[in-house]
């Protein structure tokens, strides 16, 4: 039987973003959710979330929504699987918005598919581009990219792999870093698992050249890139053959570190050779004092959002520890790492 399709949005939208909502839901039994009071159980659901921003950023009522979801409180979304469509009057916050969304809704037990997000800013400048290969208006593309990903949604299931491969990708040094010894405590609580730990050390990764459309695909149909070095010789290759990466981050200054940006950077090479839809997205972050949701959020929108990783229930474990070995002060700090474990054990195994 065909799965219903909850959509979640304001009650008053713009009348474009009803043809996007249209466009999405084509074909599916929808529901439509409005209130924030009246919100029903919406584990192990399909939901559409339609985003209105006024000129500030903000959709209120979506917010309200969201509040509301906290109050039935960690496992409000469990087994739920969601995407989004954001309208902006101007140029910005779609991506920061639709980050955030992600991110919350995501702590509630919620999974995203690659590329989670329709994103419309004023005058559809951002499908400029499609232009030059498509054929269509703006709005027939932004509305084809909507049906195409409501189809998205319906059809996305998680792989199912008996003995995942996880890549663990850092730049740590080994006996400083509070991340590394969080991850350990992780790692020896997953079962039938394959890892293999790749270290990036400074000056081994040069950030993105930032090539042409041409160039990059050529360099990508030889699982290339410009620069070569470990990004080709290992980290590609660990991640084409990958189930999981999980990303271990450090906060810095509220981002990811320069290695592992550069890392994130110079994927795209390999992203125009194959897609990510199929590998997870998971996170250690740790902060000194604060900001592991900045570094979270970073994260999926670069990999989730922009190159596809699917986004497991609650991707990342986060912890704050300063001084080298706080991290084992932190109270339960080892039954938090093993749920978090017990969580990729789940998404694999389990589901």
């Amino acid at each position: 039987m065909k799965e219903d399709l909850f959509v979640i949005k304001p009650t008053i939208v713009s009348e474009f973003l009803m043809q996007m909502i249209g466009a999405a839901s084509e074909g599916s039994h929808v529901i439509t959710l409005t209130e924030a009071a009246e919100l029903p159980d919406l584990t192990n659901k399909r939901i559409l979330l339609a985003v209105d921003l006024n000129e500030a950023g903000y959709c209120m009522p979506i917010i309200e929504m969201i509040s509301q979801l906290y109050k039935k409180g960690p496992h409000a979304l469990a087994g739920s699987k969601a995407v989004l469509l954001i309208c902006s009057p101007n140029d910005y916050n779609t991506k920061s918005t639709a980050s955030d969304i992600i991110f919350q809704l995501n702590l509630l037990g919620c999974q995203f598919p690659g590329h989670p997000v329709v994103e419309a800013v004023g005058n559809l400048i951002n499908f400029k581009t499609w232009q030059k290969t498509i054929p269509m208006t703006l709005e027939e593309i932004c509305l084809e990219q909507c049906s195409r990903l409501g189809t998205h949604l319906m059809e996305f299931q998680t792989p199912e792999v008996y003995s995942p491969y996880i890549v663990a990708l850092h730049s740590s040094l080994n006996h400083t870093s509070n991340t590394l010894a969080l991850w350990d405590m992780v790692k020896e609580e997953l079962t039938n698992c394959r890892i293999e730990e790749l270290h990036v050390e400074n000056g081994t990764i040069m950030d993105c050249k930032g090539c042409s459309f041409k160039t990059c695909s050529h360099y990508s149909k030889q699982s290339s890139c410009f620069y070569g070095g470990l990004l080709v010789e290992e980290i590609y290759p660990a991640i084409e053959k990958a189930d999981a990466v999980v990303w271990l981050c450090p906060n810095y200054n509220d981002a990811v570190s320069a290695n592992i940006s550069a890392v994130i950077n110079r994927l795209t090479a390999l992203y125009r050779k194959t897609g990510f839809y199929d590998k997870a997205l998971y996170a250690v972050v740790v902060s000194g004092n604060s900001g592991s949701d900045s570094v979270a959020m970073q994260l999926l929108g670069a990999l989730c959002i922009n190159k596809g990783f699917y986004l497991p229930a609650n991707f990342c474990i986060t912890a704050t520890a300063n001084d080298p070995g706080a991290i084992y002060e932190i109270a339960e700090i080892k039954k938090t790492a093993k749920a978090f474990a017990e969580n990729i054990n789940f998404n694999f195994h389990d589901q």
